[in-house]
Parts: structure tokens; sequence; C-alpha cells
């Protein structure tokens, strides 16, 4: 008898042994991807710090002249007065850009939420599911192809000016962002409790009530991180817009002028400088500006969840 016990518990102490082995490799497995992306954070950000901040160090050029300056004049000769390096009408594209965007994909991509959760039949749901679904898996070339292809002549010939503009970015954005905002929506509003639902219709109140009084407002910080994640994506995309927006170094005044942003800039120049040179370190300064806004909105999408009403 005792001689089975023994062996009975040499098997139990075998068995927790290994699983605590086992539970200890899964923990240093975890950590460890976990450290490897702290750490990749972190090399990313200060790499573009240094690489950013030379163009103030190395190079000279005043901070606020560089972020105020409507001139961007890189390869201007000694001669008429010297290189110039202003960002403004690249930030000022950026943003630009970016809220009309939001504009055009917030009420879109949060009515088709409202419809997809709370008014759409059962099959109306497995219909615009993979329709989102599909939008969020073409690649952003597509999206500035088509806008090349169709959007730019069809304004070019019904709106005027040359088709290429503020206008036509904001639009293929919009599209662009439109499977994010409405995905992240739609999640929101499947979170909110039944029970809301139920107690307004028993008080009385009608489906658009409901939806309108109660539901909306319930879900209204996670419906805005919705939209600045869609921001967020908008204003880091760049080879869709720098195929419809024109490219221009300047500030558009009008939804048909051309214009820049940050992201095509860096595109269109960063393969022709010389590393190492003022204006490759402008560019990065540039990139730099990028990985601040990001932040940013970072920081926006913490702060509107944890500003949830419901988990």
């Amino acid at each position: 008898m005792n001689t089975e016990l023994s062996v009975s518990d040499r098997l139990c102490k075998g068995k927790s042994s290994r699983a605590t082995k086992s539970e200890q490799r899964g923990r240093l497995l975890v950590y460890s991807c976990a450290a490897l992306i702290i750490l990749t954070t972190i090399s990313l950000t200060l790499f573009l710090v240094i690489q950013g901040l030379q163009m103030f160090v190395k190079n000279g050029v005043n901070p606020l002249t560089f972020l105020t300056s409507l001139d961007w004049q890189p390869t201007r000769s000694a001669a008429d007065g010297g290189p110039m390096y202003g960002a403004l009408p690249f930030i000022v594209g950026s943003f630009a850009v970016t809220i009309l965007a939001a504009c055009i994909a917030a009420p879109l991509g949060i009515g088709a939420a409202i419809y997809m959760t709370e008014i759409a039949p059962r099959w109306g749901q497995k219909v615009l599911q993979p329709v989102i679904e599909l939008l969020v898996g073409i690649p952003s070339v597509v999206y500035g192809f088509l806008g090349l292809s169709l959007l730019v002549p069809f304004l070019r010939e019904h709106v005027g000016g040359q088709g290429f503009g503020l206008l036509a970015g904001m639009i293929v954005l919009s599209l662009m962002i439109l499977p994010t905002v409405t995905s992240i929506a739609v999640d929101a509003l499947r979170a909110i409790p039944g029970s809301l639902r139920e107690s307004s219709l028993a008080l009385g109140a009608t489906r658009w009530q409901t939806i309108r009084r109660v539901i909306v407002p319930a879900a209204a910080p996670m419906l805005m991180t919705a939209v600045v994640l869609g921001m967020a994506r908008a204003f880091g995309e760049a080879l869709a817009v720098q195929m419809v927006i024109g490219n221009a170094r300047t500030i558009a005044t009008s939804l048909m002028d051309p214009t820049a942003t940050l992201t095509t800039i860096i595109t269109l120049n960063m393969g022709h400088t010389v590393p190492g040179s003022a204006e490759n370190n402008a560019l990065w300064s540039l990139a730099l500006i990028l990985l601040l806004m990001s932040y940013v909105f970072i920081l926006l999408v913490r702060y509107l969840s944890s500003r949830r009403k419901f988990s």
C-alpha cells in the first residue's frame, strides 16, 4: 500500500514539475516578445529623434523658421539666397486632408455601424461584413491608381481645375479609412449592454429614440476612438495620396488646389538625396514630425478609451 502511494506521489510530483517548467518557458517567451516590442519602439524613436534633430544641430536651421516658413527650396543656389526649408505647407496639407477625410468617413462609418448592429436583418449583416473586410484588404496603391484613373479625370471635367488637389486626396483617404472607422464602431455598439436597449424600449421609447438618445451617447467615447484611429491611418498614408494630391509645395486655398503632405514630400525626395546632406536631414525632420503626431494620436486614443462608460 505504501509502495503504491509512493509511486503515485512521484508521478504527481513529476507532472507538477513538468507543468511548472512549461509555464516558466511560456512566461519567458511572452516576456521576451514584450521586451522585444518595447526595445524596437524605443530604438525607432531614438533613431528618428537623432536623425530629425540633425537639421537643427548640424545644419543650424532655426526650428521655428522650419515649422513656420512657407518656402521649401532645398536646391536653391547660394547666389539666390541659399536653400530654404519651410515645412508649414506640408504640415497644413497633412492636417487638412486628414480632417476633411475624417469628416466624410466618420458619418458614413458610424451610420453603417448603426445599421449593421441595430437595424439590418441578419442577412444584411452577412452581406455588409465581407464588404467591409474586402475594403480593408485592398492595397493603398490600388486606391491611388483608381483615384488617378477615375476620380482625377472626373473632377477635371465636372468640377474644374486640374483634377489633382485636396479634394481628390480627401475622397481617396476617406474611402481608405472608412473600413477602419466602421469596424471599430461596430465593435463599440455591440459592446453596449442589451439591458440598456431593453430598458429604453420598456419605457416607451421608439427604436430611433433608443439609438439616438441611449446607444450612441453610451458608445460615444469608442466611436470617437474609431474616428481618431481612422485619422491616424490617414495622416500616415503616403502612396495613394501622392498619386492624386498634386504634390505642390504650397498651401491649398481651395479644395481644387494641389498641395502636398509630410508623407508625400518624404517619399518623393528621400531617394534623390545624399545621406547626411542638409536636404536629407530636413526630410528626417519631417519624419520626426510624423512620429510625434503618431504619439499624439495614440495618447488621444488612450484618453478616449479611458472614458468608456461600459466594459
